[in-house]
């Protein structure tokens, strides 16, 4: 298959197309590197530089490709803004970036391209949940734009399926963390500009490249008083999205939550990097951020059952451990 991977320069996207390209498949990277890096991109994969707002030349890539024979046989759209904290200072170029460009993408894909599409969605579209494991039909009330932004494309692709026939999986997810393992060792791993995600810049303390971790808020109701995710190895998640997009040829709408379906608090995060590393990570105290649920773990049964989907990093410690072999890997000296 061609496939569009949109974003497929960053940390997600650009695992799943190196899968793909692994599996035999012809993905083509479509990416503005606003907050990616050229080096980490999959060696020998097709690149358009460009941004989601520009639709005229999503619809060149959508022609051009026509044109030559090999159309794209669907798209695996992971181009996002995804720092909930910065959406609530700066909610404007979150709804600019995530929701109205992605609905470029969609009439591009709609006057020219193909009618299948995989949507990097986030299980911050719950916002503070009822139940824990959170299930696909939990009520949907985002607590920051991030989330609300993404929910507002899952609103639109419900739409686009009932009117146009577009078809779509959503997958919403949490914290993903850790290094894809391949025949050649770990080559790529989390590495955002700027970084924002907790596992990395745990593992920056203990490179010596930061003084100490923060932790925002310890007043929760959660037993340590720290916030509890989910969390998600990065290789696992590109199976499911591989799966997803193969499970489109036959269904119409689908979607589905990705998780380990246990979540880890702050503290735990913290605990298990020193574990990993040896080294003590300090840590310091700081106020609440705005936006930012308790308890945040997505059940992943249905996933399970309906895709074939089989995790196989289920603990922390083996998450944290690839995640640290790529950190040494990048930034020791």
């Amino acid at each position: 298959m061609k496939i569009l991977v949109t974003g497929g320069a960053g940390y997600i996207g650009g695992t799943v197309a190196g899968l793909l390209a692994e599996r035999g498949h012809q993905p083509v990277i479509f990416d503005n590197f606003c907050h990616s890096t050229r080096d980490l991109l999959p060696q020998g994969v097709e690149l358009i530089e460009g941004d989601l707002a520009d639709r005229p030349l999503l619809e060149r890539t959508f022609t051009e490709a026509k044109e030559k024979g090999k159309p794209f046989d669907g798209v695996l759209h992971f181009a996002a803004l995804i720092e909930a904290g910065e959406s609530m200072v700066r909610p404007e170029i979150y709804f600019r970036n995530n929701t109205a460009s992605t609905l470029s993408l969609f009439e591009a894909m709609l006057s020219h391209g193909p009618r299948r599409l995989v949507f990097s969605s986030t299980a911050a579209v719950y916002g503070e949940p009822e139940a824990v494991p959170i299930p696909e039909d939990a009520r949907l009330q985002p607590t920051n734009a991030y989330g609300e932004s993404k929910l507002l494309v899952e609103h639109m692709l419900r739409w686009m399926n009932q009117i146009h026939g577009l078809r779509y999986a959503s997958l919403r997810y949490f914290n993903v963390a850790g290094a894809p393992e391949g025949p050649s060792g770990i080559t790529r791993g989390e590495a955002h500009e700027p970084e924002s995600h907790l596992i990395p810049l745990i593992l920056d303390v203990a490179l010596g490249r930061r003084q100490s971790i923060r932790i925002y808020g310890d007043d929760y109701s959660t037993p340590d008083g720290t916030c509890i995710r989910d969390y998600i190895h990065v290789s696992d998640l590109a199976e499911a999205h591989l799966l997803a997009l193969g499970a489109l040829e036959s269904a119409s709408r689908l979607i589905f939550n990705l998780g380990n379906g246990k979540g880890f608090s702050v503290k735990e995060v913290i605990d298990s990097a020193r574990r990993i590393t040896g080294h003590p990570i300090p840590a310091e105290l700081h106020p609440r951020r705005p936006g930012d649920p308790a308890v945040l773990v997505a059940g992943s049964e249905k996933a399970i059952r309906d895709l074939g989907w089989k995790p196989r990093y289920t603990q922390l410690d083996d998450i944290l451990r690839t995640a640290w072999t790529w950190h040494q890997q990048r930034y020791k000296k």
